[in-house]
């Protein structure tokens, strides 16, 4: 028997419970009459729309006319659109970090796509942790589902530079650090940095994962650059309402797209555009939800054999806008199609080879989509790291490193937490040097959530030097927009006892990016001395911090909840 022909569609699936199914048909239909729906539009395919519009997250701006245009095409094609709203994850306005609330979002969003009457989901996102956890959700709750992004800001300007959130963000900061910039300047960079509405323009989480979603096939082609309040931007939002009535109508579903080839697509575009760290936590956490096998290692060797191709920052020069005016992700896409699995299925209902014979190889004209001959940089842009410090895995992305410290060994400055990192790191009595090796722990999932505190700020009076780099090595994550010597996601974390929590201050640590290794250079007798004393954090008393610290896996895991893999 087919279990989805005998499900009720439409209005009628999903019926509230009382015991009486026909009362339920009869009860929605009598309160809807009252937004004005006559039994015409009852019968139509209902499609939900997720709406993150929030006056916390300003990337998200100019979502409200996105929503327009994804209704607008649903109508197009004979379907219903019906939005509701869902948690909203504003990067820069939540504390501790929007990646506590990645997980909560991706539950409470598949809840209501299970709870709710729809045929079809579009998922409208765009800041960082939205987009991956619109997909964790949309993997788990298996219902026809498009993903559409805010799209891009566009760039700013200072003193005739061109500025964009938040690569340019960091290097101003530095040198207003470092004494270069005066307040009424910084004031004034702070002013031209986001002038429009749109998620970070250069290759940060936002854009890497919106390229990976389309990747992957759950965006249509050409939804991932288009900048934000743009006609490109809103005839996506059009199309994509279009295809969620055609997907609902033949059941394309996550689970008949999503395959290993389709994510190791996504790690080959991942490292051509050396994008965000993040995607590695994101896209291990979506594969888990898809019961897909991907590891750190998967990273590591698609990395290995694929260069650097857009010139975007915070490992090139360029910007978002300049990526979608060279043709955006098909046109990369285009230039990789030998090294891709061309036969994945994508939402669209077409393979990425019937897609591709449709799009053009990158023009001479620009420069920012490269040819492997003429690659921005070499490949291995992200690279995985074991060792004594890392047992189960940290990673680094090599091609926003400094060149001269991608092999160093240098004595130890071990902060405890974010907060001790802005109470000390600029303390005249802390004893630090160029060489110092600053570490960060207590900052992975179970010990704050994992925040972007990674790319630790240099000590004032080294930017002041010019120092602007150090090698950083912590259990938290750093923005995609940042850039430096930062080794990230160490596993175990120092909250449930890993390595990092053994570290002392003088204790030598070792870089070696080219061997793979990230080691703490102290005999085994006194770390197990060390270990000995160790204590775990006391556990958040209530709420949903409590029930994330018990339940959430390690960063190589993906940092999802145990209970929804």
């Amino acid at each position: 028997m087919d279990k989805e022909r005998d499900t009720p569609a439409g209005i009628d699936r999903n019926p509230t419970q009382y015991g009486d199914p026909g009362f339920s048909r009869y009860l929605r239909r009598a309160f809807l009459a009252s937004s004005g729906f006559d039994r015409d539009d009852l019968e139509r395919p209902i499609i939900g729309i997720a709406d993150t519009s929030s006056d916390y997250t300003t990337c998200h701006r100019d979502m409200p006319a996105l929503v327009e245009a994804v209704k607008r095409g649903v109508l197009e094609a004979g379907g219903l659109p019906l939005v509701f709203p869902t948690i909203s994850l504003a990067e820069i306005l939540l504390s501790p970090t929007a990646m506590l609330y990645r997980n909560l979002l991706a539950m409470s969003t598949e809840e209501m796509i299970r709870a709710q009457p729809m045929d079809g989901v579009v998922l409208v996102g765009g800041c960082d942790k939205t987009v991956p956890a619109q997909l964790m959700a949309a993997v788990s709750a298996d219902l026809p589902a498009l993903l559409v992004v805010a799209g891009p800001m566009r760039t700013g300007s200072w003193q005739g530079e061109r500025l964009g959130a938040c690569t340019d963000c960091r290097r101003y900061w530095l040198r207003h650090r470092g004494g270069a910039l005066s307040e009424d300047e910084i004031h004034e960079v702070e002013q031209a940095l986001c002038p429009t509405g749109g998620t970070c323009m250069v290759m940060g989480t936002a854009s890497t994962m919106a390229c990976m979603a389309a990747t992957l096939g759950m965006m249509l082609p050409g939804g991932a650059t288009p900048p934000s309040g743009s006609g490109d931007r809103l005839r996506q939002g059009v199309a994509t309402g279009r295809q969620a009535v055609t997907a609902a109508r033949n059941r394309i579903v996550p689970s008949g797209i999503l395959t290993r080839h389709s994510f190791l697509n996504a790690l080959t575009v991942l490292a051509a555009l050396s994008g965000s760290t993040n995607a590695i936590v994101h896209l291990l956490a979506v594969a888990r939800r898809a019961r897909i096998d991907l590891s750190l290692e998967d990273f590591h060797a698609v990395s290995a054999e694929i260069p650097v191709l857009v010139d975007c920052k915070p490992a090139g020069q360029g910007y978002m806008e300049d990526f979608d005016r060279a043709g955006g992700l098909p046109a990369l896409l285009k230039t990789l199609e030998t090294k891709l699995h061309v036969d994945e299925k994508t939402v669209s209902g077409r393979t990425i080879r019937q897609i591709l014979e449709d799009v053009a190889p990158p023009g001479a004209w620009q420069d920012t989509i490269r040819t492997p001959d003429r690659p921005v940089k070499p490949s291995g842009a992200l690279c995985v790291l074991y060792g004594s410090l890392a047992p189960d895995g940290a990673v680094i992305k090599r091609g926003a490193a400094s060149p001269a410290l991608l092999r160093h060994r240098g004595p130890a400055v071990v902060f405890e937490s974010p907060d001790d990192v802005a109470a000390r790191i600029d303390d005249p009595a802390l004893v630090i040097t160029p060489d110092s090796v600053l570490v960060l722990r207590n900052a992975g999932p179970v010990g704050a959530g994992m925040p972007e505190a990674g790319s630790l700020p240099i000590p004032r009076r080294l930017a002041a030097q010019g120092v602007t780099d150090m090698v950083r090595v912590s259990d938290a994550r750093m923005s995609g927009t940042a850039y430096g010597t930062v080794v990230l996601h160490g596993s175990p974390e120092a909250a449930v006892g890993g390595p990092l929590a053994l570290v002392r201050d003088g204790d030598i640590v070792e870089l070696d990016v080219e061997a793979r290794r990230i080691d703490l250079c102290v005999e085994t007798d006194e770390l197990e001395r060390r270990r000995a004393s160790f204590r775990p954090p006391p556990p958040p008393e209530r709420g949903w911090r409590w029930l994330y610290t018990q339940h959430v896996l390690p960063a190589h895991q993906g940092a999802d909840l145990d209970f929804l893999v």
